[in-house]
C-alpha cells in the first residue's frame, strides 16, 4: 500500500523514514519535505480558527502523477507522512485513518519505552514491523 513512511520531529527533522524501494529513497525525502509546508500551512491555520478540537488526520496534503501523499499531527506536534502510490485508487480515506492509527499507535510504544532518548532517531524492531507491515497492506 504505502511506498514511504516518515515520522518527523516538532521542529521538523526526520525521527524515521523508510521506503519501499532504497534506490528512490532521495526522491521520497524531497516528497516528505516537500509535505512539511503544506502541513505547516494547515497547522497554522487551523491555529487561527476557533475550533479547539482538532483533527489530528490532516488528508491529502499533495498529489502529484505517482504519489499521493498524506498527513497526520499528533497533539505533540509529531508529524507522520505516508506516501501512496497515485495508481492505487483502492485505497479509501478510512484506510489511510487506519494506517495512521496503527503508526500512531507504534510510535507511542516507542516513546514509551525508558530506554527511549525523546528527540532521538527511531531504532526499533517492533516499529519497524509495524511500519513493514503497513506498506506491505497487512492488517
Amino acid at each position: 500500500m504505502a511506498v514511504c513512511i516518515a515520522v518527523i520531529g516538532k521542529e521538523n527533522s526526520p525521527k524515521y523514514v523508510s521506503c519501499l524501494h532504497s534506490e528512490n529513497e532521495l526522491q521520497f525525502h524531497y516528497k516528505v519535505h516537500t509535505a512539511l509546508d503544506v502541513v505547516e500551512e494547515k497547522l497554522s491555520l487551523a491555529g487561527k480558527s476557533n475550533c479547539d478540537v482538532r483533527e489530528l488526520y490532516l488528508g491529502l496534503l499533495h498529489s502529484t502523477e505517482e504519489h499521493k501523499i498524506f498527513g497526520y499531527v499528533t497533539n505533540t506536534k509529531i508529524k507522520f507522512i505516508v506516501i501512496v502510490e497515485a495508481a492505487n485508487t483502492t485505497l479509501r480515506d478510512n484506510e489511510v485513518r487506519t494506517m495512521f492509527r496503527r503508526l500512531h499507535a507504534a510510535y507511542t510504544d516507542v516513546v514509551c519505552n525508558p530506554f527511549y532518548i525523546p528527540g532521538d532517531h527511531i531504532v526499533s524492531k517492533k516499529f519497524e514491523g509495524v511500519v513493514r507491515s503497513i506498506m506491505c497492506g497487512n492488517s
